[in-house]
C-alpha cells in the first residue's frame, strides 16, 4: 500500500505535541499504532520504519517525545552533541508526562475517521520503554519493544514507586520484547533482571535475543543490520495483525 504523511500538532497539557502521522492512501478502518522514536526524535530512519507499517495496514502515530523541551521540529544529529542533548532530555521529562502524552495520542487515534478503537505501541531504543509503558494504559493493547533502554535501571525522572519495571504486573495487553546481545546498553544483567521481574509478576510476553548492536533497526551508520531489521518488521506486523485485527 501507498502511505500518506501528514502533521498534527495535538493539544496537551503542557501546549501540543507535534505528532507525524502515517497511514495508507487506501480508504478504510485500520488499526493505530503509536511509534515512539529514540531520543533523537522523528529523523530519517523513523521516518522510513514509519512507512514500513503504514504501507502494511496501520495508522501510524510518531509523537515528539520530548516535545515540551524543544521547538516543534525538533530532530536531534546522530552525533555528540544530539546524543547529549537527547540523553539530558530523556532524564528531565517525567515517565507520568509520557503517560498524558499516551492518552492524549489514543484519544486522538480514536477520533480519526479511519482509525479504529484498536491501539498498539511500537518502539525503538527509549521509546522501546515508552512503548513497554504504554500498555500500562488499558486502552493499549499490545506492545513491540525494540531494545527498550532504563527498564532495568532507576535513572528515569518520576514518583516514587512509578518505575515502569515494577508496574509491569498491571500490563493487561501483551508486550514482545526484542534485544541485542551485543548491546552495552541492557547487558545481559540488565536483560535477566528484566526477565525475572516479568516472570515474577506473570506478565503475558515474549522475548526475543538477537546477535546485533543497539540501533540495528536504524538505517544509517554502522550498528544498522539490514537482515535484523527487516525480520523484526515481518516479526512486528504480524504481532499486530494478531493482537489488533
Amino acid at each position: 500500500m501507498k502511505v500518506i504523511r501528514e502533521i498534527h500538532d495535538i493539544a496537551v497539557a503542557t501546549g501540543s505535541m507535534r505528532t507525524y502521522l502515517y497511514r495508507p492512501v487506501r480508504e478504510g478502518i485500520f488499526p493505530s499504532l503509536i511509534f515512539y522514536s529514540e531520543i533523537f526524535q522523528h529523523t530519517g530512519p523513523i521516518s522510513r520504519l514509519a512507512s514500513v507499517f503504514a504501507g502494511h495496514g496501520f495508522v501510524v502515530l510518531v509523537p515528539e517525545i520530548f516535545h515540551q523541551l524543544n521547538p516543534a521540529g525538533t530532530v536531534l544529529g546522530y552525533d555528540d552533541v544530539g546524543r547529549a542533548k537527547g540523553h539530558q532530555d530523556k532524564l528531565s521529562k517525567p515517565l507520568e508526562s509520557h503517560d498524558k502524552d499516551t492518552e492524549a495520542l489514543v484519544d486522538f487515534a480514536r477520533a480519526q475517521p479511519f482509525s479504529s478503537s484498536q491501539i498498539g505501541a511500537l518502539g525503538v531504543c527509549i521509546g522501546g520503554h515508552l512503548a513497554f509503558r504504554a500498555t500500562l494504559n488499558p486502552d493499549v493493547r499490545g506492545a513491540f519493544c525494540l531494545y527498550p533502554t532504563d527498564l532495568h535501571t532507576d535513572k528515569l525522572t518520576c514518583e516514587s514507586g512509578n518505575q515502569t519495571l515494577m508496574r509491569c504486573g498491571d500490563i493487561q495487553g501483551e508486550v514482545q520484547l526484542v534485544f541485542g546481545r551485543q548491546d552495552p546498553y541492557i547487558p545481559v544483567e540488565g536483560r535477566e533482571q528484566i526477565y525475572r521481574e516479568l516472570n515474577a509478576q506473570h506478565c503475558n510476553f515474549s522475548w526475543s535475543e538477537v546477535n546485533a548492536e543497539h540501533g540495528f533497526m536504524r538505517d544509517e551508520g554502522e550498528q544498522y543490520d539490514p537482515e535484523q531489521a527487516m525480520l523484526m518488521c515481518q516479526k512486528a506486523v504480524a504481532f499486530f495483525k494478531r493482537v489488533l485485527l
